[in-house]
């Protein structure tokens, strides 16, 4: 049935190594699911590709909303490209909201923004609900001035969100130094983003899908799909074939080739993590902070003390995977942070790096796959991954239902 009935329909993703080093998160307990080798049943309501977070997420909203559902993933859940992240949960977008409004219209980019920092309250909000121990904490977010944008134009960026309603305090160079201690012209403050443990995060919604009845299996890769008349059928590297009402594909950078476009690309990013720290002033704790700059500095610390910092992007797909690169730059990383803040490291008790998609306008790419109606691809792409994954899960969770989420448009694919 693959090479005849199904072959035209190629559903084999791309393929990366994810990340090399070792994350933090990997090493911290209750970090993963187990997952079983072998089908139990044939259709589903829905089959989820991908046990990372955006998958989490869907499989949560779907099997809250009744559904049965099914996971695969070609690696155990929870250790493809969801450990990489610093989890630096943000509503504030890649692209500014001044210049998101002359990419693609007032309307949209003020519905973006709005819709990113809804969905950072829903997720701090649903993990509480579900009593997930992944030290998901509410955050402020300090944005600082850099080479991107500098103190004029961060002013203007503060007005223009809080006339649609986003909390943005602009913070002139001797406020920052005084509550902050850092030496810039200026930088925005705002109170709608947070962070956690993001491998805790996504195996604590994994475990609530499971007790809704959902199955997790590992290790399956699917290379071909097509729809039917009621429903979609996958077929796996196994050769099994799996029906399903819906299918929906949150493999992230490793994407379906039918969502290749020129509105995306893959690039490198690092990121460390030091020993726990004590006497970290109190800002320094309760913040994650970013800076406008290219390449950037971010960084935030987690419940211990341990700050995870990260930047350094290159336009580059390939580089991340040298072992050399991620030395070199960890000490550029430390050093930047050094610089800013005063604060000395020392050597990294952890460092790593992964492959980094990004969209043009710095939104995520959610919607039915090309020429399927029961086929959605899910593409959390930015900075703002863990923040588009929620909105993710609750769209595609409406179409399914039947149902249309008034800013689906916003993140169509392009």
């Amino acid at each position: 049935m693959r090479e005849k009935a199904m072959a035209d329909h190629d559903a084999d993703t791309r393929k990366d190594d994810l990340r090399t080093g070792t994350p933090f998160w990997v090493k911290t307990p209750h970090s993963t699911v187990k997952a079983a080798r072998r089908m139990s049943r044939d259709r589903f309501d829905a089959i989820v590709v991908g046990a990372g977070i955006s998958g989490a997420l869907v499989a949560e909203a779907l099997t809250r909303a009744g559904k049965s559902v099914l996971i695969l993933d070609r690696r155990p859940p929870v250790r493809g490209s969801t450990p990489a992240s610093t989890a630096m949960i943000q509503h504030e977008i890649d692209v500014p909201l001044s210049r998101l409004r002359r990419k693609i219209g007032p309307d949209h980019a003020d519905r973006a923004w709005l819709r990113s920092a809804r969905a950072v309250g829903d997720l701090v909000a649903l993990s509480k609900k579900l009593g997930l121990d992944c030290h998901m904490r509410p955050k402020p977010a300090l944005y600082l001035a850099g080479n991107q944008m500098g103190a004029r134009a961060l002013a203007s960026e503060a007005r223009m969100r809080a006339k649609i309603g986003i909390e943005a305090e602009y913070l002139k160079r001797p406020e920052l130094l005084d509550r902050f201690g850092m030496d810039r012209p200026a930088a925005i403050l705002s109170q709608a983003s947070a962070s956690a443990n993001p491998a805790q995060l996504t195996a604590g919604l994994l475990r609530a899908a499971l007790a809704r009845k959902a199955r997790i299996v590992s290790p399956v890769e699917i290379t071909d799909m097509a729809e039917l008349p009621g429903g979609v059928a996958l077929a796996t590297l196994r050769g099994e074939v799996l029906v399903a009402d819906h299918a929906v594909f949150c493999t992230g950078y490793e994407y379906l080739p039918q969502m290749k476009t020129k509105s995306h690309h893959v690039t490198s990013t690092w990121a460390l993590a030091s020993r726990p720290l004590t006497g970290l002033p109190g800002w320094m704790r309760d913040s994650i902070v970013w800076e406008a700059a290219d390449p950037y500095l971010y960084f935030r610390t987690d419940e211990t003390g341990r700050i995870i910092a990260g930047g350094e992007d290159e336009e580059a797909s390939e580089t991340n995977a040298d072992p050399a690169k991620l030395a070199a730059k960890a000490k550029v990383i430390a050093r930047k942070l050094r610089d800013l803040t005063g604060l000395s490291i020392g050597r990294p008790a952890y460092a790593w790096s992964a492959p980094f998609s990004v969209t043009d306008d710095g939104l995520p790419i959610i919607d039915r796959v090309p020429g399927y109606e029961r086929c959605f691809a899910v593409m959390g792409f930015g900075g703002n991954g863990i923040t588009f994954s929620m909105i993710a899960a609750q769209i595609v969770a409406a179409e399914i239902a039947g149902k249309s989420d008034p800013d689906a448009d916003i993140f169509r694919y392009r």
